[in-house]
């Protein structure tokens, strides 16, 4: 069995599920891959059980009754893999924003250099991203230079989703306590880590925005990220 696992969150992504699927298993080491899906009414959850003939116990699938957000999907994936023993569990997103030739760099930068947690970065070198309207990249640069300001945590890019966490991280996060679904989780998963002193290391990569599906992004997940931070900080004064 492979120590690594790469959760893909879905919600009709059946346009792009196939291909990150195989592109994720063509990496030079071996992944295996959860992919967590809400139901999707395009039957996303149908594609991924065909292609499990394909891929034995290599995929996965974890089909929920309902769109639930990001975060309580990626909750439910962390749960699950803690149980199946994985050491190094991934966040990326199905629409190849996160280039899956980059997996190998964040599982190295856990595995060989001792990194607690590793962020596919877009903010550590510059700005890299690509295909976003200038408005977009505005308000996601300034909303990780707001959080920055806020928490104190020396983390450039503190929205990011591409991720590599070793297990003892969350082990130790209670996961049951995370409150927020969009940006802001993964504000709060990194805050979080970062409070409990793990260490978190950013490796920069080339983010594209999607070429096909619709994107997920509302007002009310940006909202969420912009107060839910001043609670976390508030909330992060009275507790050890």
């Amino acid at each position: 069995m492979p120590d690594a696992i790469v959760i893909i969150p879905t919600y009709n992504e059946i346009e792009n599920i196939e291909a990150i699927i195989r592109a994720v298993f063509a990496q030079p080491k071996l992944f295996h891959i959860l992919v967590v899906d809400d139901n999707s009414p395009d039957k996303t959850a149908e594609k991924v059980t065909a292609l499990k003939t394909e891929f034995n116990h290599q995929l996965h699938l974890l089909k929920r009754e309902e769109k639930s957000g990001l975060g309580s999907a990626y909750l439910a994936g962390f749960k699950w893999c803690l149980k199946e023993k994985y050491e190094y569990i991934f966040e990326m997103d199905a629409d190849f924003s996160h280039n899956p030739n980059d997996l190998v760099k964040l599982y190295n930068a856990c595995a060989e250099n001792n990194a607690d947690i590793a962020i596919g970065s877009r903010y550590v070198k510059g700005i890299t991203v690509v295909n976003w309207p200038m408005s977009r990249i505005l308000l996601s640069y300034g909303a990780s230079k707001y959080v920055r300001l806020i928490t104190r945590m020396k983390v450039n890019d503190s929205t990011a989703g591409f991720i590599c966490y070793r297990r003892n991280v969350l082990e130790a996060i209670n996961l049951n306590k995370i409150r927020f679904v969009g940006y802001a989780f993964q504000i709060e998963m990194k805050f979080k880590a970062y409070k409990k002193g793990f260490k978190i290391v950013e490796i920069p990569v080339i983010f594209k925005d999607r070429v096909k599906g619709k994107s997920k992004m509302s007002g009310s997940i940006i909202s969420e990220a912009i107060f839910g931070v001043i609670s976390l900080k508030f909330n992060s004064l009275f507790s050890k």
